[in-house]
């Protein structure tokens, strides 16, 4: 049986539909399950039953030898959510409880971490192990993140495989029920549709135009399938990078967006607001030399095929993955 944490929500239900499309529907799905939205994602696909997270521990515990692999994806993902408590409970204790019984067990584990462990990017953006002590992330939800990355790095007991993925700007569909953590692109894809423009963050950096900021913005369908190559190849335990290796404007983002619905551009600039300004990246690029000395050799999707996809096929019509 193959565990997916967070499976209604936008990177799991994606997984879920990258395993059945595999021919594997012996699938334990994990999440709250209280959000009607996010419910839609789970619309016909196959899994052997599901499980509310706060049962799922002790669940884990007592089943663990009918467990073959753990996806951990589900998290707390609210970069503008500030009780520490919150993420405590539901990223970095509820993580280490699912690594303990993969580690007593010997179960591989592969979870979900992130790019927002990086902060500033004051030391770059390398996976290189020896850097995340040194990491300075922004909020909270960074911080848990970055604080069971070295948790996991100093542990002595270890699941028989684990990886930790940096997910960087993940975008695609299933991601409707996200509100303002939804992708600048679904952001994007809603105001066009809805005014014939879009509005973009405005430069606060003299280094910087406007729109010319950077971020590595990856499709959700390379996601996913990067997550099975560790199921099925399990290379070197460890934390590894997950986006494209090339960072793209925001620019470039919302020319693709218009694009893909057959407009041509109407850019409104708009001052990025005060309680994000001073923590807001302009620049952001995995290394990926990382995953690919590991063996994973696959192209991922440029933003321009990325973003025709994902509106073509998803949002115009509304269509679940």
């Amino acid at each position: 049986m193959i565990i997916v944490t967070g499976a209604a929500g936008f990177i799991g239900s994606c997984l879920v539909n990258k395993l059945n499309n595999k021919g594997i529907k012996d699938i334990l799905i994990v999440d709250d399950f209280s959000n009607p939205m996010k419910n839609k994602n789970l619309e016909h696909k196959s899994y052997r039953e599901k499980i509310h997270r706060d049962q799922f521990v002790e669940w884990f515990s007592i089943n663990h030898s009918s467990v073959d692999v753990v996806f951990h994806i589900g998290a707390r993902t609210d970069t503008t959510e500030f009780d520490k408590q919150i993420f405590d409970r539901l990223n970095l204790n509820y993580t280490k409880a699912l690594w303990s019984v993969c580690a007593k067990y010997q179960i591989p584990f592969i979870y979900a971490s992130s790019a927002a462990t990086y902060g500033m990017g004051e030391h770059g953006y390398s996976d290189d192990q020896d850097l995340i002590p040194k990491l300075k992330p922004l909020n909270p939800y960074g911080d848990s993140k970055n604080d069971f990355d070295k948790w996991a790095i100093t542990q002595i007991e270890k699941p028989v495989f684990w990886a930790g993925l940096k997910f960087f700007n993940v975008y695609g569909p299933n991601e409707y029920h996200k509100g303002r953590m939804a992708s600048v692109i679904w952001h994007a894809f809603n105001q066009i549709s809805q005014n014939g423009r879009m509005k973009l963050f405005r430069s606060h950096n003299p280094l910087f135009e406007d729109g010319k900021q950077l971020r590595d913005f990856i499709y959700v369908k390379d996601v996913v399938d990067v997550l099975y190559f560790f199921m099925t190849n399990k290379p070197a335990s460890g934390i590894y990078n997950l986006g494209t290796g090339k960072a793209r404007t925001f620019l470039d983002l919302a020319t693709a967006t218009f694009s893909a619905m057959d407009l041509s551009p109407v850019i409104d600039f708009i001052d990025t607001p005060m309680d994000i300004r001073d923590k807001y990246q302009y620049f952001t690029e995995a290394k990926m030399e990382k995953l690919r000395n590991a063996g994973y050799e696959n192209d991922f999707y440029s933003l321009e095929d990325g973003i025709e996809e994902y509106v073509v096929e998803f949002l115009l019509n509304n269509r679940i993955f």
